[in-house]
């Protein structure tokens, strides 16, 4: 059997192969590397999210001890890789910032109807984490499996790092909401940048489109943690040791 290369491993030829910019046959380019830059970081977001996707969902499963995958620390592990790769798509949005903005007005007439809201996997990830409005299945599956274990989110969140795993799930859900949060933030600024007040791509009426759509998920989660304050409560007397 052949060996292996690092290169069939990857199907590099098949992943190299699908930037295709629309305006190659303008023959501008400086032009064409941008549409190619624009295309390569959406299709990077999309492969990141696929990962961020399956990570959120594995470590949902992993409180649940009726699949029988109960298993807190795994479910720690995923959710910090989750925090982590959202972190690398705020930066991936302030990269794109160094898209001339007469480069995006040549090329954007090619990107026609298509617009990132028609994401099916920011839409799933988006439902998964839940907003200011709802719970998403990720917190819904932590407060499952707490009350289970005969305690509560709001005593886990009391008790600090002695609550132990579940201590460290709630501190990576804060991350992946906050990151998540940066991440729809600095898109709503960089599109601001880039198009100002005019409509956005697909149909959108742009900035104000993306304006409401910058939520903050597990809103019960930081409610919980406020309560630490009004309580006059903190975990491994935290409390004792702040200053009015």
């Amino acid at each position: 059997m052949a060996e292996l290369t690092y290169a069939d491993y990857l199907n590099l030829d098949t992943l190299l192969s699908l930037q295709v910019p629309r305006t190659t046959d303008s023959g501008r380019r400086a032009v064409i590397l941008s549409e190619q830059f624009f295309v390569v970081a959406h299709q990077s977001c999309e492969l990141w999210l696929k990962q961020i996707i399956a990570d959120v969902e594995a470590a949902s499963d992993y409180l649940q001890p009726e699949l029988g995958l109960a298993d807190a620390e795994s479910s720690v592990e995923f959710l910090e890789r989750a925090a982590e790769l959202l972190r690398i798509l705020v930066e991936q949005v302030a990269a794109l910032e160094k898209l001339p903005i007469r480069h995006f007005a040549e090329f954007r007439p090619y990107v026609g109807s298509a617009s990132g809201a028609e994401s099916e996997q920011f839409r799933h990830l988006d439902e998964f984490l839940g907003d200011d409005r709802r719970s998403g299945r990720l917190y819904e599956a932590l407060t499952a499996a707490v009350a289970l274990s005969g305690t509560s989110v709001g005593e886990v969140c009391r008790r600090g790092p002695e609550a132990g795993a579940y201590h460290r799930i709630i501190e990576a859900l804060l991350d992946i909401g906050n990151r998540y949060w940066h991440w729809k933030l600095g898109h709503l600024t960089l599109m601001s940048k880039m198009i100002g007040v005019g409509p956005g791509t697909g149909g959108t009426s742009g900035a104000d489109y993306l304006m409401a759509r910058v939520t903050l998920p597990f809103t019960e989660l930081r409610r919980l943690r406020g309560q630490l304050h009004t309580e006059g409560t903190a975990p491994n007397g935290l409390a004792d040791r702040t200053t009015a």
